[in-house]
């Protein structure tokens, strides 16, 4: 094997991993709970992807192997119900992201296009129409899956640099919303930083640059520069975002278009056509998105099966792939059709930072063989074991049933993996 990807590629794995469907589904969250301090908040999260971007970094780069998160946790703690429960909940972790991505495709298009004069209808018909429709072209051709994930990342990063600069003049000309983003229009610390956690999935999709780093050209000196660059353009990006649209439109329209509200952020300065183009965007992406994610939790679930910590049932094939897949997007059609948004990006941001958590601590447990800085890591797992934690107390206050659905998804994701070890060990 020859196909060795260079630097850009990798960078441009990690962005189109951070900007599928994230920004377009939380950014109206995301202003629902800082207000005008939501670029801080997206600056909080990317505070902590960035310390989490450095253990990956370094685990990355001294075991380059496919899996990326599974293999370095049997690295640390081998192949036991810990381990095992940690794969699960990242493979739990992907379907919510599924669901999340489907959400917000289901939301911007029916805003476009109507199906019944039901918007709520339409919503569901969409959101469970776009996951089927993934599933069916990962059975049909892999090569298709990237091919789609490689031009939507440049369509969206076009269209979203055009946005920022398109909405930054639009802004010089109208400044009536601009004091939206002064101090005193920001949330208090702490929901500064809830909010920034609750909207942290925007960030989760540069773990994908770990699967590619045993094909990366001169690993040694790029895998930093791979994490870093692709973690960084993001972190900018969605805080420029985040300006444009507080500056675009007054908080109460940001309220009443929540889940599109980046396609109502266009408005002002380029009307419906902006409205429209932004709206395309969005389902491109999103959709670009979901293809990835039924790949990514697919291989995820199969390699977890594989390593023995799910039954041998999920290693098998259906039609001529994981029947991990079919699975994923089962459990994703009933997910984002049962639940709402928030409890949605709750249940999705507390799995990573978890997952994130136990990844920088593995990075401090091995920073000698790594020959990492020890106290970067573990920093990061402090930071992101503290923001898993205000996430839960903060959400609790006002979204209990979200914060339960959290709870309730790790419990499970160990509960299974204590069940399947003990009967599969009495079979022996």
């Amino acid at each position: 094997m020859s196909a060795k990807i260079g630097l850009k590629d990798a960078i441009f794995i990690g962005i189109g991993g951070m900007v599928g469907g994230g920004i377009f589904a939380v950014l109206g969250l995301a202003v629902s709970l800082a207000k005008g301090g939501t670029p801080i908040a997206f600056l909080f999260a990317g505070i902590i992807a960035l310390l989490t971007a450095y253990s990956y970094a370094k685990l990355s780069k001294k075991y380059p192997e496919n899996g990326g998160t599974v293999r370095f946790v049997h690295h640390q703690f081998g192949n036991g119900i810990f381990a095992g429960g940690i794969n699960n909940l990242l493979w739990i972790s992907y379907i919510v992201m599924l669901a999340l991505y489907a959400s917000a495709f289901g939301s911007y298009s029916a805003e476009l296009i109507s199906i019944t004069d039901n918007n709520e209808v339409d919503v569901k018909i969409f959101q469970t129409a776009i996951i089927l429709l993934a599933l069916f072209i990962n059975y049909l051709s892999i090569k298709l899956v990237s091919s789609i994930e490689s031009v939507s990342v440049v369509v969206k990063l076009i269209i979203l640099i055009a946005f920022i600069a398109v909405g930054f003049y639009g802004i010089s000309q109208n400044k009536s919303n601009l004091d939206q983003l002064s101090p005193e229009n920001w949330e208090a610390p702490l929901l500064l930083l809830s909010g920034g956690m609750v909207i942290f999935v925007a960030y989760e999709g540069f773990e994908l640059i770990a699967n590619s780093i045993g094909d990366l050209k001169n690993k040694e000196k790029n895998t930093e520069k791979a994490y870093f660059g692709a973690v960084g353009f993001v972190v900018i990006l969605y805080i420029l975002i985040a300006i444009v649209t507080i500056g675009a439109l007054p908080f109460d329209a940001i309220a009443s278009a929540e889940e599109y509200v980046l396609a109502k952020a266009a408005e002002p300065t380029l009307g419906k056509i902006g409205f429209t183009i932004i709206t395309i965007t969005a389902m491109i992406s999103t959709f670009s998105a979901i293809n990835a994610t039924v790949l990514g939790s697919g291989r995820v679930n199969f390699d977890i099966a594989k390593d023995d910590e799910l039954p041998k049932y999920f290693s098998h094939k259906f039609w001529g792939k994981p029947i991990g897949f079919l699975i994923t997007a089962i459990l994703a059609v009933a997910l984002v059709n049962t639940i709402d948004l928030k409890s949605i990006s709750t249940a999705g941001s507390s799995g990573f930072l978890l997952i994130f958590t136990i990844v920088n601590f593995i990075g401090f447990k091995k920073h000698e063989t790594l020959n990492s800085n020890k106290l970067i890591h573990l920093i990061a797992t402090i930071i992101c074991f503290i923001a898993f934690l205000t996430l839960l107390y903060q959400q609790f206050e006002e979204n209990k049933i979200g914060v339960f659905n959290a709870l309730g998804i790790i419990f499970l994701s160990f509960l299974v993996e204590l069940f399947y070890k003990r009967t599969s060990s009495q079979k022996k």
